[in-house]
Order: C-alpha cells, then structure tokens, then sequence
C-alpha cells in the first residue's frame, strides 16, 4: 500500500514561518554556536516553511541572509530546484537538491526506471510491487487480469495519480476489467500481507541523505518514523475497499480520524520511531541486522536506479568541473517502506520534499537530528569560499600565461619526442587522480567522525557487497547511456577510478623510472613498499 508524502511533501516554495509548527519551540532553549573569528558560515532559508530548518540553521552557528542573498553557503528550498540555479551556484556553495533526482521520486518516472531494471535484474529488484502505468500500459494490465480469472484468482489494487501528494485520489478496486485507461494513473498490486502492529498496518519512513554523485556517497539515518492506520487491519474485500483509515498509512489521511493518536512518547499512539520499532523487533526476538540490512540494500539498490540520470543531469548543469570535486548539491530523501509478515520491505516510493512539519514532539525529535546531522556531514567550511575565489583567480592565470598546460607535439616529433609526451601526460594524470583520492580519504575521515546517527551504505565497507553494487551500476549505466553520452561512458570506463592511493603512486614510481630510462639515465631499483 503506497503511503504517500505528508503535508507539505513536493509542494512549491514558501516564505511563510508557521509558529503553531512548532508547539514545543517555547520549552527547548536553541543553542545557538558562537561565530568563529575567521569568519561566517551564511544560510538562505527564504524557501523553506519549515521552522525546524532554522532551528537547526541557528544551532549550527549559520548567519540566515537576506531573502534574495544568492551568495551564502547554503541554500534550502522545499521544492526542487531548475538546473538553471544549480549551474550557476559557486563551488563553495550548497544546496538541498540534485537535477535528476525526479527519475526516481516521480511515481510514474519510478516504476519506468524501475521496470528497466527488473527485466535484466528480477532477483535483485523484487522489493517493487507489480506496476502499470496508465495509459500506455493498460493494454499489458488488462491482459494481467485476464491471465488472473483464467486461474480463478483475485487481486486487489491500488490506483493513484501518478502526480498526487498527500493521499489524495486514491482508491481500491478487485475488479480490475472495469478500470478505464485514463491518464496519468499508476495502478499497483496491493500489497495484502503486511506486518501488523498491535492489529494496525503501517509503514516506515526512512531518511537518506545522498552528499555528491560524483562519486556517489549515500548514507542511512538510523532513525525515522513508523506511521499507523488508524483502524485495525483486514484483508481487502468488496465491503472494506473505501475504508482508507485501514489501508492507507499516510499521516495527511489518517490525522482526520476520530481514532487518529497523539502522544509525546515514542512508544504509543498513531505515529512512533523506528528506533522504538527496532527495539520491539528485538524484544521479539526478530532480526534487527538483517532489517537494516535489507532496508540499505533497497536504499542502495534504488538510488543507483537514479545514479545515471543525476550525474549526466548534474554534469550538465557543472561543466568543465573535475570528477571528484567537491559536490554543490546534496539532497534528503523520504524513502517510504512496507514490511509484509515475513518482514521483507517494499518501496512504495520516494519524496525528494519530505516533510518537516513538526506538529508532534516525535517529529521534533527525529527530524532535527536528521537535519542538524546532515549538515554535520556536509562539512560545510568559512575557509570555502576564500580556497574557491582563489582557486578561480589561479585559473585565469593559467588560462592567461598558458601555465601549467602541456607543450603539444609537433608534426615531426621524433619517436622519442612521442614516449616522452605520452609519459609526462601519464604522470600528469596520475597525479590528477592522486589528488582526488586523497580528497576523498579527507573526506571520509571527516565523515567518520561526524556521521551521528548516520551510517555509509554506499559504498559499502563489505567488498563482495560493494562488487554487487558496481555491478548493478554498470547496468543502471549501460541502459542509460545507449547511443549516447560517449565521453561520460569513456570516464565511467577509466581504471584509474577503482584504484587506490598505492596503486596510483605505485604507476607513478613506474613512470619515473621509465622516464629515466628515455633520459639515458642508469636505472634504479624501485624502493621497498613501505607498508604502514
């Protein structure tokens, strides 16, 4: 049963600050960080609604700017951002969302990206419930149904809009042949065997933060919500399809009903946190690993659906950008999940714009941390515009006096002219990639120390894991790129990516002493590995 995103799920930009968001505001005392002396970290948070964002914005020690300041550090927004403003973003800035990202948080664009994928990989890919896409695909589903009477059996499904927010349109029907191809709908199979809570169904919300596609890095909050119906649970029937209260699990629905539960523990009422659910996973002596196994393998498994989009998208906007510099665009996810009895989850789908409303304490509580360690991650630096405004200003120099640029061989070079260019260009692209895996060995530190409650799952520290997933991006990539975007697939190609620091400084040593031998010097021995 796709749950689908709360109030104020992919609505547009706000201004407005909504004080009775936040009833506990007047009982927690923000800490506010001191300023540092080298200067300010700045936040434009002029397109958000969200209350929490600023809460969070302040503890960090950020400086909100004017509305219209384009020039901070951070830039929020609840809705998703034109590749215009991302392109022209500077490198010291970022902001909460990434072009492309809509491949997988559009429902439709979803189950077309999704069913690409089944169709190589049906083992890997089975956490997505049956889909068709009305109207192109109703012609495939009504054949479905057919298939289904020949062999007396019946299913129930849900049909929604492939655009809907918040519950909205949505119905149920068993009767699949009185369906009309209407358009823009999404009709999935029903998922009738969900793992119940106290007789209550319900789903989970699961926060991702994805920090760059270049490489892409992906982490899992080890926290979220568990959101219940409102009426106890029994299977889909003729007489219960309209009861919404028992089969939908969207707060925006449930909120409505007389038996909807409000409560200021974590442990009671309609809504609660996955934390208390995992501990109720472990009192019943069910697997806690493995859940959170599985549910960063679907995580995983869906945002390398994504992958290829965002990064052409996000190449598109940043061109001419080394590969490994630093991301502007980071971006939170609201993956929503279904656990069935046998506790296998199942995607219903994903909101780019979760929501951060915090009309209860649990809200508070879940989505701060999600927020303030986000930001934590980011790493976001004073010293960052000031390496950026000079980087720049080294560049156009280079790009005046022709520094640093490789002198080109000339029609006559000699044979050994030739060796010796294509080892200075080999050396010179070493060190390029050297300096990019260092950064990224920066980066991780850093990331180790301030993930909170966040952990790495992409890439992963298992190596057999991490194979299955390059694997499963290699595909992703191969049915993106058909017939296009050569020079992308040429640098997705390069060994140099999977290597490193050793081996790269290993390649290096190796092209010295070819070097030395083009030189006419006397060879020397390559000097013992040191190993730390």
């Amino acid at each position: 049963m796709p749950s689908l995103p709360n109030e104020g799920d992919n609505q547009g930009t706000s201004c407005l600050t909504l004080t009775s968001e936040l009833p506990y505001q007047s009982t927690i005392k923000r800490k506010v960080r001191k300023k540092k002396k080298n200067g300010i970290i700045t936040a434009n948070v002029a397109g958000t609604k969200y209350e929490i964002v600023r809460i969070v914005i302040d503890e960090m020690g950020f400086v909100k700017t004017r509305d219209e300041d384009e020039t901070a550090n951070l830039i929020w927004s609840d809705s998703a951002v034109q590749q215009e403003k991302i392109a022209e973003l500077r490198n010291y800035q970022r902001i909460n969302h990434f072009p492309g990202m809509g491949e997988i948080c559009r429902k439709d664009f979803l189950a077309r990206n999704m069913t690409k994928m089944i169709r190589s990989q049906p083992q890997e890919y089975s956490f997505i419930p049956r889909t068709w896409i009305f109207p192109a695909e109703y012609t495939q589903f009504q054949n479905y149904v057919k298939e289904l009477k020949k062999k007396r059996r019946q299913k129930t499904f849900i049909v929604k809009p492939a655009n809907g927010a918040m519950g909205h349109g949505i119905s149920l029907i068993r009767n699949g042949e009185k369906l009309q191809a209407q358009d823009h709908l999404i009709v999935q199979e029903y998922l009738d065997k969900p793992f119940l809570m106290e007789g209550y169904k319900f789903d989970l919300r699961v926060y991702i933060l994805v920090t760059s596609c270049d490489p892409l890095k992906i982490f899992l909050y080890h926290d979220g919500l568990v959101r219940m119906g409102t009426e106890k649970y029994h299977p889909p029937s003729d007489s219960n399809l309209s009861q919404l209260y028992m089969h939908l699990t969207n707060y925006s629905v449930n909120k409505h009903n007389e038996h909807f539960e409000r409560d200021e523990t974590e442990d009671k009422g309609s809504k609660r946190s996955i934390k208390w659910f995992t501990e109720f996973l472990q009192t019943n002596h069910l697997d806690v690993s493995k859940f959170w196994s599985d549910i960063s393998e679907l995580v995983v498994k869906t945002v390398i659906v994504a992958e290829p989009h965002v990064l052409h998208a996000y190449r598109m906007c940043r061109p001419g950008q080394a590969p490994g510099s630093d991301s502007v665009c980071f971006e939170v996810l609201g993956f929503d999940i279904l656990l069935d009895r046998k506790l296998k989850p199942w995607l219903l789908e994903i909101n780019r714009a979760p929501s951060f409303g915090t009309d209860q304490k649990i809200d508070y509580d879940v989505k701060k941390g999600v927020l303030l360690n986000a930001l934590k991650l980011l790493n976001i630096r004073t010293s960052d515009k000031r390496r950026n405004l000079a980087q720049q200003k080294a560049e156009a120099q280079r790009r005046l006096y022709g520094q640093g640029s490789m002198k080109r061989l000339s029609p006559g070079s000699s044979e050994w002219e030739k060796q010796r260019h294509t080892l200075e260009r080999r050396k010179e692209e070493l060190k390029e990639r050297l300096a990019q895996v260092r950064k990224q060995i920066s980066k991780e530190e850093h990331e180790n120390r301030h993930m909170g409650n966040y952990r790495r799952i992409y890439p992963p520290d298992d190596k057999l894991l991490l194979e299955k997933y390059e694997s499963l991006l290699a595909i992703a990539f191969q049915t993106f790129l058909a017939g296009r975007a050569a020079s992308l697939q040429r640098e997705l190609n390069n060994p140099l990516k999977r290597m490193k620091e050793e081996d790269i400084l290993d390649l290096l040593e190796q092209c010295e002493l070819d070097d030395e031998k083009l030189m006419g010097k006397s060879p020397r021995q390559r000097g013992p590995k040191v190993v730390d």
